[in-house]
This record gives C-alpha cells, sequence and structure tokens, in this order.
C-alpha cells in the first residue's frame, strides 16, 4: 500500500449505516485530507456529517472501504495512541460533575499521561494556555454549570486545544456562539492551521467556510460526497442545490459572501 506522506486523513470508498436492512447513511465517500488543511463538511440536516467524524475517530466501523490516519488504519491505534493524534470538539456534552472549566480542559492531557497518572505542572500550563487561546481564561475556576452556552463551547475547543492533536474535528463549532466569539474562533481556526493542526469542521454556516476552509466536502442524501478545493465545489451551483435555495457567491470588499433570496 503507498501513502503520499503529507496525507493525513484518508476516507477511501466508505460506506456506512446504522441498520443494514436500511439504505446507509454514507456511501462512496473518497478523499485525501493533506496536513496542515481545512476541511469544510457541508450538507444539509441527515446528511451523515456527525457520523463521519465519529468514522474518523474509529468510534464506528465502516460496512465497506478503508479509513486511514497517517497512512495506516484507524483501528490500528490503540486509546491513547489515537488520542495523541486527534481531539473532537463536539456540539455539546454532559458533564455529570461540577467541574470547573480549568479541570475540564486538563481532560484533554489524559492521552499524554501514563495509565493513573495525574497532570503536572506541564499539564496545568498547557491547559491554561488553552484557556486563554479561546479568551476565557478569567473562568478558570468557574464550575461548568455556571457557564453559559457559548461559554462551554468555547471550554470544548480548550480542551481539544489542550490535548495537542495533529488533527482536529468540530462539529458545527460556531452553532452556540455569538458574532463576536464566532469572529474568535475563526481566527483561532486560522493559527491553529499556522501551527500545523489540521482541521475538519462541519459547518451550516457558509460565511464561516469560505472564512477558513481550504477544501470542502459536500455531502447530499442520495449522492456520493463530493470533494475538492473550496473555489472548485463551494459554487453557487452546488449551494444552491443542496439548500435548495437561489444562492449567490458575490464579492465584497475583495472576500466572497453568500447571498440568498
Amino acid at each position: 500500500m503507498t501513502h503520499d506522506a503529507d496525507v493525513l486523513l484518508t476516507f477511501r470508498d466508505v460506506t456506512f449505516g446504522y441498520h443494514h436492512n436500511k439504505p446507509p447513511v454514507l456511501a462512496q465517500v473518497n478523499f485525501s485530507l493533506r496536513a496542515g488543511r481545512v476541511l469544510a463538511v457541508v450538507g444539509p440536516n441527515g446528511a451523515g456529517k456527525t457520523t463521519l467524524l465519529a468514522l474518523a475517530l474509529g468510534w464506528l466501523r465502516p460496512w465497506q472501504g478503508d479509513i486511514l490516519l497517517a497512512g495506516r488504519p484507524i483501528h490500528s491505534y490503540g486509546r491513547d495512541e489515537r488520542g495523541r493524534w486527534l481531539a473532537l470538539v463536539p456540539q455539546s456534552e454532559h458533564t455529570p460533575f461540577d467541574y470547573s472549566a480549568l479541570e475540564y480542559v486538563l481532560m484533554g492531557r489524559a492521552p499524554h499521561l501514563p495509565p493513573l497518572g495525574s497532570p503536572g505542572p506541564t499539564d496545568y500550563a498547557l491547559a491554561l494556555d488553552a484557556l486563554a487561546l479561546v479568551g476565557i481564561s478569567t473562568l478558570a475556576d468557574r464550575p461548568i454549570p455556571q457557564l453559559s452556552g457559548g461559554e462551554r463551547q468555547l471550554m470544548l475547543l480548550a480542551r481539544a486545544v489542550a490535548q495537542q492533536p495533529r488533527l482536529m474535528l468540530l462539529d458545527e463549532p460556531t452553532a452556540h456562539l455569538d458574532l463576536h466569539n464566532k469572529f474568535r474562533l475563526i481566527q483561532i481556526m486560522r493559527r491553529l492551521r499556522a501551527q500545523g493542526v489540521t482541521l475538519v469542521m462541519t459547518n451550516h454556516e457558509p460565511d464561516v467556510v469560505l472564512a477558513v476552509a481550504d477544501d470542502v466536502l459536500l455531502m447530499e442524501p442520495g449522492r456520493p460526497p463530493e470533494f475538492g478545493m473550496l473555489a472548485e465545489v463551494f459554487t453557487e451551483d452546488a449551494l444552491s442545490r443542496i439548500y435548495r435555495l437561489p444562492i449567490r457567491l458575490v464579492n465584497i470588499d475583495g472576500r466572497r459572501q453568500v447571498v440568498w433570496t
């Protein structure tokens, strides 16, 4: 098996469903994501975007096809090894205990600790740096139940940053953020990419995709996903078809913007 050393994540003819007596959720997914790029996974509800992230994490096994991380089958990685490569920023997460924001972000250091090991000074420093990066360092000691929805989303991002992954997966990361924090998230994603982190995000907001994505995976129920560079795939025709709205891409002050009527 040959492998391009720059390719970090590969889906090769991947098909997956939850029930064998029903049509698959994903069919014939093919793409190769190079290291240091941002991939936006775009499509309507029910297209399988979150399922694709679960497959990339190794939480699900495809019915057919191969998923490779740095040229190796994803399931050949042990749990801690996988945790040093991959981090997830979910849409939300239930926390059964009243952890503080800092205690929660420290959980991102678990794949780097020995069995039953406790975080040390370096781990605390990385967790505090992650909280500062996402702009909530003043909330480090605040119990999670006292955080707003947007603050919790930034905390989840900080945990993933503290994990120091090579590949970060973000599931609708702007869903709970106001405009200011959405702008902050875009800046953070750009900074992570500049630091060599590869990013995969699902997103419903075309303007966010235009702001950060290098590549796009367009997903539609009943059609094989289409993968390519942003300018090639993220077109007016494709967006109008996916969202069933007449959509235009216009240039405003040198930037492409989405307009729908």
